[in-house]
Order: structure tokens, then C-alpha cells, then sequence
């Protein structure tokens, strides 16, 4: 699986071509962690997003976990940021421009874009995944449908 070369196609054939990738890379992984490094590397590694990974809920907050990308917020309360309102309306939320999402929390100054999907288990939130772009407008229905489905496999 190191070998993950999906570099051409529109967005919609490089999400078809890496999902069984995925499928595969967590299928006989029972540890959550490891799957999510997995996933965040094989996102950065196939769209070159600007920042991929994870948040799980502990408590009342969301606690960082395996990402790809730079330094990044370690912990985000319910409710606070995309990361916190897509755990607290427990849906996908894709913002075009952070900067006029309100009370969006700059992790890093260069994000100009988002999507937030979160893991549900039993009817509970039990953490998020946060891609960000250095472009504006770059997720879409195409990245929502996508991406929901990835989470999918890890719940």
C-alpha cells in the first residue's frame, strides 16, 4: 500500500480510485488510531490538502490525533470553530472562506478553506475529520459525499 499514486483525474476519479485503497488499508485494522493515521496520510499523500487529521471527543473537547500538515490546535471545545460546531450539530459542515465563518479558530493562518466530517458511533459524535485548503472554495458536494463515506469506514 506504500505505492498510493493516485495524482491524476478529477477530484471525483481520484476519491473513486483511493476508496478501496482505504477500504483495504482499514479492513483488517481493529485499532482506530492506526486507522486514522492511515487515512489522514493517504488524503495528504492524494489531494496535497493543506492539512488533514483527526479530533477525538475526550470529555468536553475535541483532542487532536493523527494528522498530516503543520502544528495544529490540541484541543477545540464543544461548539468552538468548524471542528466543535461540526461535533455539536453532529453533520458536515464545508466552509468556502474560514475567515467568515464565525468564531473560526485559526490553527494556522494560511487556511483559507474547510471541511469538517464527523465520526458517529451509536448516535454520538466520537471525533472529526478536518481537511483544510490554503485555496478558498476548494471542497464541494463531491468532497462531501466522499469524505462521508471514508469516515464511514472507521465508525
Amino acid at each position: 500500500m506504500e505505492n498510493l499514486q493516485i495524482k491524476q483525474g478529477s477530484k471525483a476519479e481520484r476519491y473513486a480510485a483511493l476508496l478501496p485503497q482505504i477500504e483495504a488499508l482499514v479492513a483488517n485494522e481493529t485499532d482506530p488510531v492506526a486507522n486514522m493515521a492511515n487515512v489522514a496520510a493517504a488524503l495528504k499523500q492524494t489531494f496535497g490538502f493543506f492539512w488533514v487529521g483527526f479530533y477525538r471527543v475526550s470529555g468536553d473537547a475535541l483532542l487532536l490525533a493523527p494528522f498530516q500538515g503543520p502544528v495544529a490546535c490540541t484541543r477545540i471545545g464543544y461548539g468552538r470553530g468548524v471542528c466543535g460546531t461540526a461535533w455539536k450539530e453532529a453533520h458536515t459542515i464545508v466552509v468556502p472562506d474560514v475567515e467568515l465563518f464565525p468564531g473560526h479558530i485559526a490553527c494556522n493562518a494560511a487556511s483559507r478553506s474547510e471541511i469538517v466530517v464527523p465520526l458517529i458511533r451509536d448516535g454520538h459524535v466520537i471525533g472529526v475529520l478536518d481537511v483544510d485548503s490554503d485555496s478558498p472554495g476548494d471542497f464541494d458536494a463531491t468532497d462531501v459525499a466522499a469524505l462521508e463515506r471514508i469516515v464511514g469506514l472507521l465508525v
